[in-house]
C-alpha cells in the first residue's frame, strides 16, 4: 500500500512540476519526501505549565480579574416588538420593561441561561440610545458587558494604560451594581461596559 501511495504521489509530483526526465523527477521527489517526512517526525515542542502561571483572564501584576460575559445590549426601535420576538418566536425568558430614567433607557432583560441580553429603548430626550438609533434605524448591538472582580482597581489600571472611559467615575448600572463604560475607540470599535461581579 505504501509503495502504491508513494508511486501515485511521485507521478502527481512529476506531472505538477512538468518533469519529463523520470530519473531526475524521482530523485527530486525522494528528496522532497524525505524532507517532509523528517519534519513530520520531528518532536513537537511542548510548553511546560508553571505552577505560578496566571489565569488567562488575569492581567499580570494586576489587582483585578476579568470575569464572565454578563450581557450583550441591543438597541431596539420598538421594545414591545423586540421583546415579543425573543419570547414568542425564540422561546426565551423575557422580563417586563423596566424604565431607568437615570440612564435614559427602558430595558427588557432576555435570559439566555449562561448570559443575558438587554434590549434597550430610549427614555427621555437625553437618551444615549436615541442618538444610536438615529444612526442605526433598525437598531443593533450597542455594547457588551463583562464582569470584573474589582471595578475600582480595573478603572485605575486601565487609566494608566491610556484606556478612556465615557465617565470620570463608576456609576450604578441597570443591575444595581457599579459599572463603567470604556471608549469604543480604545476597545477595537466596541463599547465595553465593565460591571462589578
Amino acid at each position: 500500500m505504501t509503495s502504491f501511495l508513494l508511486g501515485t504521489l511521485k507521478g502527481q509530483w512529476c506531472k505538477e512540476y512538468k518533469r519529463k526526465d523520470f530519473s531526475t523527477c524521482t530523485n527530486t521527489f525522494i528528496i522532497a519526501y524525505i524532507g517532509l517526512f523528517s519534519r513530520l517526525q520531528a518532536p513537537i515542542p511542548t510548553l511546560r505549565a508553571s505552577s505560578t502561571s496566571q489565569p488567562l483572564d488575569q492581567v499580570a501584576g494586576s489587582l483585578w480579574n476579568l470575569g464572565q460575559l454578563n450581557h450583550v445590549a441591543i438597541a431596539v426601535p420598538d421594545l414591545e416588538k423586540a421583546a415579543a420576538f425573543y419570547k414568542n418566536i425564540l422561546g426565551a425568558q423575557v422580563s417586563e420593561a423596566v424604565p431607568l430614567p437615570e440612564h435614559g433607557v427602558s430595558v427588557v432583560f432576555v435570559n439566555l441561561g449562561n448570559t443575558k441580553m438587554e434590549l434597550l429603548h430610549p427614555l427621555g430626550c437625553d437618551s444615549p440610545i436615541a442618538g444610536f438609533l438615529q444612526k442605526n434605524k433598525a437598531g443593533g448591538m450597542h455594547h457588551i458587558c463583562i464582569e470584573v472582580d474589582n471595578i475600582n482597581a480595573a478603572v485605575m489600571d486601565l487609566k494608566t494604560k491610556k484606556i478612556r472611559s465615557l465617565s470620570e467615575e463608576v456609576k450604578i448600572g441597570a443591575h444595581g451594581k457599579p459599572v463603567i463604560f470604556l471608549h469604543p475607540k480604545d476597545c477595537g470599535g466596541v463599547l465595553v461596559e465593565l460591571e462589578q461581579a
